[in-house]
């Protein structure tokens, strides 16, 4: 069996054919899951699981208003996280 694909792939390789047709459609790409508690979200044309306390960039931070939530500044830490709108 082995030698038939090895002989069919060399077959191709010489007349200068591929396996995949010249008009193959795009995949399509799998939309991320996301665990139980979390929200899923395209943010900056990346999908993200959004939860409370996440990072998350400012300057981003009204697209994350669709998903329900703020992306606000911890003062102790100085950085951003999402809480709840």
């Amino acid at each position: 069996m082995q030698r038939i694909i090895g002989a069919v792939l060399a077959a191709m390789a010489i007349a200068g054919t591929s396996a995949v047709p010249a008009t193959a459609s795009p995949v399509a790409t799998i939309a991320k899951t996301c665990s139980h508690g979390y929200v899923r979200g395209v943010i900056g044309g990346q999908q993200k699981c959004l939860r409370r306390g996440e990072f998350c960039s400012y300057t981003e931070r009204s697209q994350y208003h669709r998903y329900g939530f703020n992306c606000v500044l911890l003062k102790p830490s100085n950085t951003y996280h999402l809480e709840p709108r």
